[in-house]
C-alpha cells in the first residue's frame, strides 16, 4: 500500500466554522472525517501539524528549514509528501524546498485551498484529494512519476520553483508563466512526462543553512538616487534582487551606474530579473543593459521573484567564494531558468 505523508502547516485549506461562525482550525489527525472521501483512497496516510499552525504570511525561512527536516526525517517511510499550505506564500516555501532537497527522488506536493475546507463551494477537497493522487502516481516500473517539488492547485501543476500566485480571489490562484504545467486534471490525470525533472541515483542530501541578508530593489521611472543609494548601502546586505525592465533593462543616468558599480565593488551580489511575467533577462540585448553586463551584474534569466530570493538564500548559506557563487546563480540547479544548463 501507497505510503503518503501529509505535513499540514496551516492555512485556509485547515479551517472549518465553529459554534458561533468563526473560521479555527480543525485537527488534521482526523482528516478522514473532514474529508470521508478519503476513504476510497487506497493509500496509508499519516498526518504532522505544525503546533502551533501557522498564516503563511508568517512564513520564514526556519519554517522551510522545519518542513525540510521533517521530509529529511521520514524521507525512507513514505513514497510521497503533500505538504498544506496557506497559499500567499507558497510559491517562497516551493521554490525553497526545492533548492534545500537535492537529489529528491519522490514526489513533494504543496497544496491549499482560497475557501475552508467546510465551505460547501469548497476548492480544499479537489486540492487535496488531486495532490495526494500525484503524490501516489507511480510509473508501471515503481518509480515516482513526478520525483520534484511541485505546486498544485485547481486542476494544474506546477515546478514548484516556476511557480507564483497570481490572483487572490480566483480558484485558480497559482500560475507558471515561463514553464509549461507538469500536469493537468480533468478526466484522467494527464502528465507532461517531457516536462518533469528525472531524478539522478545519488542519496537525498538536506540544506538547512540559509543566508537571508539580501534585499530588492525594484525600480521605475523617477526613482531617486538617495532611494536607491539607502537600499544598496543597507548594512550587513550581501545580495540585491534588481527588478529591472523589460529583457534587463534600466536607466543610464550616471548616479544610477555608480550607484551599482560601487555596490559590487563593495563585495555586493547584484541579481537581475524583469518585471515582466513572461520572458526573460538578456544583458547586453538593449544599451539599458550593456552596462550592467559589462559591471559584473548578473542575469537572473527567467527565475520567478519567489525562485531568485530563494536561491540567493540557498547558495549565500553555502558559503562558495565569489567565482562559484556568481557561476551557481546563473546556473540551473533544480529547473528554475531556462538556460546555463551546459
Amino acid at each position: 500500500m501507497t505510503k503518503l505523508l501529509i505535513i499540514y502547516t496551516g492555512g485556509t485549506i485547515g479551517m472549518v466554522q465553529d459554534a458561533s461562525g468563526i473560521l479555527v482550525p480543525f485537527d488534521f489527525e482526523n482528516i478522514t472525517q473532514n474529508v470521508p472521501e478519503l476513504k476510497r483512497l487506497d493509500y496509508q496516510l499519516q498526518v504532522i501539524s505544525f503546533d502551533p499552525i501557522m498564516d503563511s504570511s508568517n512564513m520564514s525561512p526556519d519554517t522551510w528549514v522545519k518542513i525540510a527536516e521533517m521530509i529529511r526525517d521520514e524521507y525512507a517511510h513514505y513514497d510521497g509528501f503533500v505538504v498544506l499550505h496557506g497559499s500567499d506564500t507558497m510559491a517562497y516555501t516551493a521554490s525553497a524546498l526545492s533548492f534545500m532537497l537535492e537529489n529528491l527522488a519522490k514526489p513533494v506536493v504543496l497544496t491549499g485551498s482560497q475557501l475552508p475546507i467546510g465551505e460547501i463551494r469548497t476548492d480544499a477537497k479537489e486540492n487535496l484529494i488531486t495532490a495526494l493522487e500525484i503524490a501516489a502516481s507511480r510509473h508501471a516500473d515503481g518509480s515516482p512519476v513526478v520525483p520534484e517539488v511541485c505546486i498544485y492547485f485547481d486542476y494544474r501543476l506546477f515546478r514548484g520553483n516556476r511557480s507564483r500566485k497570481y490572483h487572490s480571489n480566483k480558484f485558480e490562484a497559482f500560475d507558471s508563466p515561463n514553464y509549461p504545467p507538469l500536469a493537468e486534471a480533468g478526466v484522467h490525470l494527464k502528465f507532461n512526462s517531457e516536462d518533469i525533472c528525472q531524478p539522478g541515483k545519488a542519496s537525498l542530501v538536506v540544506h538547512t543553512r540559509l543566508d537571508a541578508r539580501i534585499a530588492s530593489l525594484k525600480i521605475f521611472p523617477g526613482i531617486t538616487e538617495h532611494t536607491v543609494r539607502a537600499i544598496l548601502q543597507s548594512p550587513g546586505l550581501k545580495a540585491i534582487i534588481l527588478e529591472s525592465f523589460g529583457t534587463g533593462n534600466t536607466c543610464t543616468e550616471g548616479w544610477f551606474v555608480q550607484a551599482l558599480k560601487e555596490a559590487i565593488g563593495r563585495g555586493l551580489v547584484i541579481l537581475d530579473i524583469s518585471q515582466c511575467v513572461g520572458g526573460s533577462v538578456e544583458l547586453g540585448r538593449y544599451e539599458t543593459s550593456r552596462h550592467l553586463k559589462e559591471m559584473g551584474v548578473l542575469s537572473g534569466h527567467d527565475m520567478t521573484f519567489e525562485a531568485a530570493v530563494t536561491k540567493l538564500m540557498f547558495l549565500l548559506g553555502q558559503e562558495y567564494g565569489r567565482p562559484e557563487l556568481e557561476r551557481m546563480i546563473e546556473f540551473n540547479l533544480r529547473g528554475e531558468l531556462s538556460a546555463g544548463t551546459n
